[in-house]
């Protein structure tokens, strides 16, 4: 098939090389121009596309012209800046995706649209969101310009927190002090079973549904990074127990059950 990835980041570049391994023709966006060669040395047709409030930058017609289906897989960047209008931006996509007559997007979405609180709900892809966090609602309406369009099928995957042998959340964490929600459960994916599971929704050509993506095992923040940073021989964060924890754990039994995936890599 034809797969346009909109997005060649750190899982869209290796989503790109597994599936170039399985000889489908593979377009892949960057938006700096110092990383055409690097997507175009693993076999991929590189294209420079920026989205914006007002428009688009670069040649989507092209990168979307014969596409079977698009895979989205682009950062929102509303942790770093709030004021930033993602529904805007995807609004601009849409005539494009719509002219080009592919079949199917895929959307990678995130769990954040679910919300925190005192008593870890366990939620799975049939509860609401978090109405009251501008990432979720905005995310949210992204997966619905998606799923209620008629003129193509969708999924949408919603992941935890992505890890990976090359890049970990501890690095970040370790000797930081005052980490909040230390007994919050956590709910991470190796990006190795990201690409599996995309992979999976390539093909199921009829979807239109929504799929949760978490490593089905839980322990707390305080507990998995604690243990993981001395493992990896890391300073130990340390942790601000003075207000109640808040979290969510988050069920992927649909696409275990569904879909048949079984989880290959431990978030241990």
């Amino acid at each position: 098939m034809k797969i346009s990835i909109l997005g060649c980041g750190w899982l869209g570049m290796e989503l790109g090389k597994r599936l170039r391994e399985e000889n489908h023709e593979v377009r892949g966006s960057v938006t700096r121009m110092e990383r055409m060669q690097e997507v175009r040395s693993a076999g991929i047709v590189p294209y420079s596309i920026k989205l914006f409030e007002k428009g688009i930058q670069g040649d989507i017609r092209s990168f979307l012209a014969g596409t079977n289906i698009l895979i989205l897989d682009i950062p929102p960047g509303l942790r770093k800046n709030p004021e930033v209008n993602f529904l805007k931006k995807i609004k601009k996509l849409i005539p494009h995706i719509e002219n080009s007559y592919l079949k199917k997007v895929i959307f990678t979405s995130s769990t954040s649209v679910y919300q925190d609180t005192e008593d870890y709900p366990v939620y799975d892809e049939e509860a609401d969101i978090d109405n009251s966090n501008n990432i979720a609602v905005q995310l949210r309406n992204v997966e619905l310009l998606f799923l209620n369009n008629e003129k193509f099928n969708a999924s949408i995957i919603r992941f935890g927190g992505l890890i990976g042998a090359e890049r970990h959340p501890v690095k970040y964490l370790s000797g930081k002090t005052g980490i909040s929600n230390p007994e919050a459960p956590v709910n991470l994916v190796h990006k190795e079973d990201c690409i599996a599971a995309v992979c999976k929704l390539i093909e199921k050509e009829k979807d239109n549904s929504v799929w949760n993506l978490v490593y089905p095992e839980h322990p707390s923040k305080k507990e998995y990074y604690t243990r993981i940073a001395r493992e990896r021989n890391f300073e130990v964060p340390e942790f601000d127990h003075s207000q109640p924890s808040k979290g969510k754990k988050i069920s992927s039994e649909k696409i275990s059950k569904v879909l048949n995936l079984e989880f290959s890599k431990s978030i241990w």
